[in-house]
């Protein structure tokens, strides 16, 4: 247990005979490392700093979280194990970093699950979510909650995309995971795995003819100069979890644990709005640029090419998938 937590730290109620509210004890501070990899624009770094906002605001200044971002504490991976040591107290990283030690979060790099970021928000941070994170302790965290890192469309540098039959034989680059292989391979395309500092020079060269990012991604990282068709298929929704060192957790009074866990869901979502900004404002951009939007594409017919929910049977046999997780999930 770190010294900074006292043994024996209690946090009481005092209620007010005249007010008839609940106010913090007159209890020690609590100051907590929070951190997130991303640089001080990112959408993650500006939610984590929200927490810290809201986390004070609602401990009455009790609990003080110390905001670190821009790389200071490391990489993705670098930072979620040092936050499993203990190093890091609270991390809001992208989900897909923890399915490299949690698998049972992969369930949710599956294809066409939420027709919206507004849906998956009601859906990930409410039962499902804790569901799939139920076992995120045996990892040493404890999950907290769901923010959003965007939903994932298709945008191209040669040819409109309008349905499925459109991304046949397309040199597509997506990120270095099998999931998102298998699922372009299916729909024709031919998927490119490459990491996301090779993508401008992949789009100019040829190498790629395409992207599947989020909208408000293409801006940030730069990587709109070639392409000139965009189409909001929604085929894939990103996440960025929150969550916290398990020791560190379990060192806190449960009023403070009801304190960071409320305001997590409350940043998460600040992400989502801050997304749907930011993808506003991007469109605006991209706009601007030449590029041509197809705002109303055939999104059932990539759907019925990847054949339904029959799909996602192709992965029944993996240790993380979860028939129970997922027809809640597609019942929203």
């Amino acid at each position: 247990m770190k010294k900074r937590f006292a043994l024996g730290l209690t946090l009481g109620l005092v209620v007010s005979a005249f007010s008839g509210t609940a106010v913090l004890a007159d209890e020690a501070p609590v100051t907590l490392t929070v951190y997130s990899p991303g640089n001080e624009n990112s959408v993650p770094t500006k939610t984590i700093i929200e927490y810290a906002r809201l986390v004070e605001e609602a401990s009455e200044g009790k609990i003080t979280l110390d905001v670190h971002h821009s790389g200071e504490l490391g990489n993705d991976a670098e930072a979620l194990m040092s936050t499993r040591m203990g190093t890091i107290d609270l991390i809001f990283a992208g989900t897909s970093g923890y399915t490299e030690f949690y698998e049972n979060a992969k369930i949710l790099d599956l294809p066409f699950l939420f027709d919206s970021a507004e849906e998956a928000y009601e859906v990930v941070n409410g039962e499902v979510g804790e569901q799939i994170f139920a076992d995120l302790p045996s990892t040493g965290l404890v999950y907290l909650s769901e923010g959003d890192n965007g939903m994932r469309h298709i945008s191209t540098t040669n040819r409109p995309i309008h349905t499925a039959d459109d991304v046949e034989g397309i040199k597509l680059r997506v990120p270095t995971s099998q999931m998102y292989l298998d699922c372009w391979e299916t729909l024709g395309a031919n998927p490119v795995a490459l990491a996301l500092n090779e993508l401008a020079i992949a789009l100019s060269n040829g190498t790629a003819e395409g992207q599947d990012n989020a909208t408000y991604h293409l801006v940030a990282n730069a990587t709109y100069d070639d392409i000139k068709y965009f189409s909001f298929i929604n085929y894939m929704w990103m996440g960025c979890t929150m969550s916290a060192n398990k020791d560190t957790w379990e060192s806190l009074p449960e009023e403070y644990q009801t304190i960071l866990k409320e305001q997590a869901k409350a940043a998460a979502k600040y992400s989502f709005d801050t997304i749907a900004e930011d993808n506003q404002a991007a469109t605006e951009t991209l706009k601007e640029a030449g590029v041509e939007f197809d705002e109303e594409p055939d999104i059932q017919s990539f759907k019925d090419k990847l054949g339904g929910e029959e799909y996602y049977q192709r992965y029944a046999g993996e240790s993380w998938f979860n028939q129970e997780v997922l027809d809640a999930i597609l019942a929203h």
